[in-house]
């Protein structure tokens, strides 16, 4: 089923149907009541590193949103669900530093995206295209595997 939702992430990419955030998060979103639509809407301004302002990879964001989705809030202890869903967040955080060393946008590309100079030069160079469907799939993969 990972690959399956993997694949399905790096197409959204490939085409430009849908920025990182947006590719990762709509892979999960129908499996727990999101309609499409909803959750592209819901996702669009995390990409580029929370819509270019250099912060936490959009990847990342949308797994973070998923493993949100994946933990409905109880009526009776709200709480218990937030305190899961951030255990999850932060074991998704471990692993996926493990894989890249950080989680911010900027140093993972190596361009800063709060610069329109800089997007433009990461544009030409392909980093959206080469580096990002990377972090896409592992997004999907560790968000895949904490869902278990």
């Amino acid at each position: 089923m990972a690959d399956n939702k993997v694949e399905k992430a790096r197409q959204y990419m490939a085409e430009r149907k849908s920025n990182c955030a947006q590719s990762v998060f709509r892979v999960f979103a129908q499996a727990y009541g999101l309609d499409e639509p909803v959750a592209l809407r819901i996702s669009q301004g995390f990409g580029g590193g929370m819509g270019h302002t250099g912060g936490v990879c959009g990847a990342v964001t949308g797994a973070y949103m998923a493993l949100g989705l994946a933990n409905p809030a109880s009526k009776e202890n709200p709480r218990q669900s937030v305190d899961k869903t951030y255990a999850l967040v932060n074991e998704f955080d471990r692993q996926f530093r493990e894989l890249y060393g950080t989680v911010n946008c900027t140093e993972l590309l190596g361009y800063d995206l709060t610069e329109p100079e800089k997007i433009l030069e990461a544009r030409e160079k392909g980093v959206f295209t080469t580096m990002c469907p990377k972090f896409v799939a592992d997004a999907v993969k560790i968000t895949e595997e904490l869902l278990r």
